[in-house]
């Protein structure tokens, strides 16, 4: 147990740059307590103590603002960051090096008891402030889920999820042991990380100025040929620049 402990502030002090010592995140960190109250919970849990072992995890919501149901599953070096807020379901599992912000949910959307309500994370997901993760479903290694997002389908490894409801961004390539894969990300936001469906309207603002250019060559054509389009000359043209700055 104690080995773990000393993980966890090392893990803390590692990512977290406003943390100073091994003091100041035992007495002043809500993540860490409340990963420690979890373990005194999940010990009464997991020996037919089920009351106590949710007794003590209301104690830890009261006392940190962070609910972890006892029979939740986590892994080691996991780093509750602030953490107001954050929910995690019974029978969610997160892996090793995961990072959680404040206000995040690992809920489930089923009723069925004894089945698999709640998400499983793998090792190194990153999962931004405020953002719901709902269903049974794995979010893969190194994955991060930006802030804010709603999450309701799984998520490749390595791979960004953001928006409500979430959409995969293209996954970073890179090995396991790079640097970048290695790089800590606070709030799971990455750079060069566009929204893909701005991507995409992007590109089709781009097609329509691209038409409207050959359009206006056809009807000057036209015109020099003597045939005049009276539509064409009424019509509004198309300010792409304009448009652009309305989708960013």
């Amino acid at each position: 147990m104690f080995s773990r402990l000393r993980e966890d502030i090392a893990s803390i002090i590692k990512k977290d740059p406003a943390a100073r010592n091994a003091w100041e995140v035992i007495t002043c960190y809500p993540g860490f307590q409340a990963i420690l109250m979890h373990g005194w919970a999940q010990w009464c849990w997991t020996r037919g103590m089920k009351w106590l072992g949710r007794f003590i995890s209301h104690v830890a919501r009261v006392l940190t603002g962070i609910e972890i149901h006892p029979g939740a599953q986590l892994g080691r070096r996991v780093f509750i960051d602030h953490g107001f807020g954050v929910v995690i379901g019974e029978t969610a599992e997160i892996g090793d090096d995961c990072t959680i912000y404040q206000g995040v949910t690992l809920g489930g959307t089923s009723l069925s008891r004894g089945a698999k309500r709640h998400p499983t994370l793998e090792a190194g997901v990153i999962v931004g402030a405020g953002a719901k993760v709902l269903g049974g479903f794995t979010i893969g290694a190194g994955a991060k889920i930006g802030s804010n997002s709603v999450v309701l389908k799984p998520v490749p490894a390595g791979a960004t999820a953001v928006g409500n409801p979430a959409h995969i961004i293209k996954r970073e390539v890179a090995s396991a042991d790079s640097e970048a894969a290695q790089l800590f990300t606070a709030y799971g936001v990455t750079q060069n990380s566009d929204d893909p469906i701005s991507k995409v309207l992007h590109k089709l603002i781009d097609h329509a100025a691209s038409q409207q250019e050959q359009i206006e060559k056809l009807s000057a054509a036209l015109s020099g040929a003597g045939i005049v389009c009276d539509a064409a000359q009424k019509a509004e043209k198309l300010n792409p620049e304009q448009i652009n700055s309305l989708v960013d």
